[in-house]
């Protein structure tokens, strides 16, 4: 790739011509019920529940699986009937309520699909955060805590406004119901609930995004919803939210796009164990792409490219997202090896995504804007 003063860097020029076309009302709408969820699965060999057209627009409901930690506040008639209609036995392996699988027309095995995230509202306007027993300082708590956020303006807004810019503990409360925190979609009433206030007055910023969002992974079998992988899932980056596009691996013919666990807000490392988990929709634009070579999720937003690494340690997973990292600035950017790691070390920067999902996440980040 030659690269001069006036080229623009894109991560795929089929991709960015697409999503620059104008928002457009939503070809398709993807509920989220017992009939197109799965919960707490990611199956490769499920069939698709919807298939759309390479630049289709979507609307998505996601629902959060901690919406049992205050019904009274985080259900609707929609999220009660889910419940009701997938029993516990049939939840599991992980714990996310996944809406999908899509298929994408055009997308095969050994390209890639780009998910522009392009809104997401509130379903309700509470969400849960969870300090629990897989949080990276349980030991030192010994305990499993949730506390309630809402949405400013919580009073006034109804479902499918736009996001506020701030969020605000309700209460809190120690969790009884269980010796740990293990059922997925475990339902604590109110009654059952000793409410504490929050220490003192604090306004979250509200970063809306997906934990959960990827597509089938390589290999055959039914596994955990949990860890991450180079299919993407539960990767909780706070940044694919909107204005983002996501891109994936195509693994199988159609992709298998799935969504799910979406936050109100978190910070990189997660270190509690979850983030603001609350229920949501989103307005999306997938594109099936043949012009990227990845082997992993990669993030563009309006400023920065990110790449993505997983591992049972930190240094694994930072190896990883740095490698990924050097492998797409050879690729996209036509530096070679050497250049790319000496680029690297002096313009890439390093975090960590999250401590708590089993496989641990990091993320790498560049700016295209230094190629000039």
């Amino acid at each position: 790739m030659s690269v001069s003063g006036t080229d623009a860097l894109t991560l795929s020029s089929t991709a960015s011509t697409v999503l620059a076309a104008p928002s457009v009302t939503p070809a398709f709408a993807l509920s989220a019920t017992a009939a197109t969820c799965r919960w707490g699965a990611i199956d490769p060999s499920a069939p698709p529940v919807l298939t759309i057209g390479s630049g289709d627009v979507i609307r998505v409901e996601a629902v959060s699986h901690h919406a049992g930690d205050a019904p009274d506040l985080m259900f609707d008639d929609g999220i009660e009937r889910l419940w009701a209609e997938i029993p516990p036995s049939e939840r599991g392996p992980g714990v996310h309520i996944l809406t999908g699988p899509v298929a994408i027309e055009g997308a095969v095995a050994g390209g890639a699909i780009a998910v522009q995230i392009m809104a997401m509202t509130p379903r309700l306007r509470h969400g849960s955060n969870c300090a629990a027993h897989w949080g990276l300082l349980h030991d030192r708590f010994a305990k499993e805590r949730i506390t309630i956020y809402e949405l400013d303006g919580a009073s006034k807004s109804g479902p499918d406004d736009e996001f506020p810019a701030l969020a605000s503990p309700a209460f809190a409360y120690d969790f009884r119901g269980r010796p740990l925190y293990d059922a997925p979609g475990f339902v604590t009433r109110a009654a059952d609930r000793v409410e504490e206030p929050f220490s003192r007055a604090v306004a979250v910023p509200v970063r809306p995004h997906f934990g959960v969002l990827g597509g089938a992974p390589a290999e055959p079998g039914v596994r955990s919803s949990i860890p991450p992988g180079t299919f993407g899932g539960n990767v909780d980056n706070w940044r694919w939210g909107p204005g983002a596009v996501v891109y994936f691996p195509v693994f199988h013919d159609g992709a298998g796009l799935f969504f799910g666990d979406p936050h109100f807000a978190q910070g990189d490392g997660e270190i509690c164990g979850t983030a603001i988990e609350a229920s949501a929709n989103a307005i999306v634009r997938v594109v099936a792409v043949d012009d990227l070579s990845i082997t992993a999720p990669v993030l563009e937003t309006g400023s920065h490219w990110f790449t993505h690494g997983f591992g049972a340690t930190l240094d694994e997973a930072m190896r990883m997202a740095a490698e990924q990292m050097l492998a797409l600035l050879c690729d996209r950017a036509g530096l070679s090896l050497d250049d790319a790691y000496s680029l690297a070390s002096v313009a890439m920067d390093l975090g960590v995504t999250q401590v708590v999902d089993g496989v641990v996440g990091c993320h790498a980040s560049v700016a295209p804007s230094i190629f000039v």
